[in-house]
């Protein structure tokens, strides 16, 4: 196959990977493949097609969209698709391709995949990340009956119309896009189960001082440390995490240790530094090799989602995890089935995210079984190594390829 791979997030070889990097150098094993990647005009001065692991990489300079206001969050992808656009048919125009892939959120990208259906008469296939703008409903961010939600909304559906195959990342996330779309044409049949995946590493097998580790990075000796890293937003639910904090303050067991950026992680800062919370650290961005350091010497792999999401999510933040055998710990809404993944394959604990007591139970049950905590952690392991590698990710896209070849003929 010949593939166009259309993504918002796809750093630089210096600055690590992710499973959208990973899933195209998979890809580059077996196809042809350039990638679309939109960069942040903070991080470059103008738009390149140069070569990047391997791969061809078209980088196409568009406004700011992480760690910024919701209204230039929304300006930047209001104009995404119009300089894409214009970016693909300056420098990919002579190009044939059998499939566009590309991620949702944004569901702004609509004219970029009716044009390059279009121009290369090829198939397309959503890998659907996020579904907007319920999110943004069920967050508080807007309304139900508001204008900008109408306005998405009709965008959102426009997308899943023009997509030939829509992969989702659970079961639950399937039947959420079916109830909620039914009136679409042949929706059910579009409907595909891709999860998130990676490319397993090996080297994090070998031994490592841990102890070095935590002094590298200032965290005490012969604690639990709970680790979470990611993105800090309101998607997680920063109060329930607030809570977690103020009600282990004075327990000497357990180290929190947070990492990453987002618009919320002050108010975590603010809480800890007001209150003197001494068993918790904050950390900003580090570089992917540094936070695989972190990985191997965490004890528990925290995951949090607000309690008021109607939709499933499946956080990417879970394979890490699963990679360095961590147990998990995830507190979050009821409606993703993330809970029946981690309890039914005893890779992880699971509590709702307004349950301080029940998170605390779970919590101490980690902290008085260190043994368990190894099991379970090489649980999570296999079960990554046999459901979530990008080779899957690879089958699942040849296989609706091969499918949708077939309607055609």
């Amino acid at each position: 196959m010949k593939i166009l791979y259309i993504s918002i997030a796809f750093p630089k070889e210096k600055e690590g990977n992710n499973l959208y990097t990973d899933l195209a150098e998979e890809i580059a094993k077996y196809h042809k493949i350039t990638v679309v990647a939109a960069e942040e005009k903070k991080n470059t001065l103008e738009t390149k097609l140069q070569e990047e692991r391997k791969i061809e990489v078209l980088r196409v300079k568009v406004g700011n969209m992480f760690n910024v206001s919701l209204v230039q969050k929304a300006i930047s992808y209001i104009t995404l698709p119009i300089l894409i656009k214009k970016a693909i048919k300056k420098y990919l125009k002579e190009r044939e391709y059998d499939i566009v892939i590309y991620t949702a959120p944004p569901v702004t990208i609509v004219p970029i995949i009716k044009y390059t259906k279009h121009k290369f008469k090829c198939m397309s296939y959503l890998m659907q990340k996020d579904i907007f703008p319920q999110n943004a409903v069920d967050l508080g961010i807007m309304k139900k009956d508001s204008l900008p939600y109408f306005y998405f909304r009709w965008i959102e559906k426009r997308l899943y119309k023009i997509s030939d195959k829509i992969g989702c990342m659970s079961e639950n996330n399937k039947k959420y896009i079916l109830q909620n779309n039914a009136r679409i044409k042949d929706i059910n049949e579009k409907l595909d189960y891709f999860p998130n995946t990676i490319t397993v590493q090996r080297e994090m097998e070998k031994k490592v001082d841990k102890d070095e580790i935590k002094k590298k990075f200032n965290i005490p000796q012969n604690k639990v440390i709970a680790l979470y890293g990611g993105n800090f937003g309101k998607p997680q639910g920063i109060d329930f995490i607030i809570e977690l904090l103020e009600f282990y303050k004075e327990n000497n067991n357990i180290f929190w240790l947070f990492v990453g950026r987002g618009t919320e992680k002050q108010k975590i800062l603010n809480f800890i530094q007001e209150n003197k919370i001494d068993n918790a650290l904050l950390m900003d961005y580090i570089p992917k090799q540094e936070y695989n350091q972190l990985l191997q010497i965490a004890d528990v792999g925290l995951i949090f989602l607000d309690n008021r999401f109607t939709i499933p999510n499946i956080p990417s933040r879970l394979l890490s995890y699963l990679e360095y055998s961590i147990p998990v710990l995830a507190a979050t809404d009821r409606n993703t089935d993330l809970a029946d993944i981690i309890q039914e394959n005893n890779i992880g604990l699971w509590c709702e995210s307004k349950e301080v007591e029940n998170f605390a139970q779970k919590m101490d049950y980690y902290i008085d079984n260190p043994v368990e905590r190894i099991k379970i952690g090489e649980n999570g392991r296999k079960y990554l190594e046999d459901n979530w590698t990008t080779k899957k990710s690879v089958e699942i896209l040849e296989a609706a390829y091969k499918e949708l070849e077939l309607e055609v003929k």
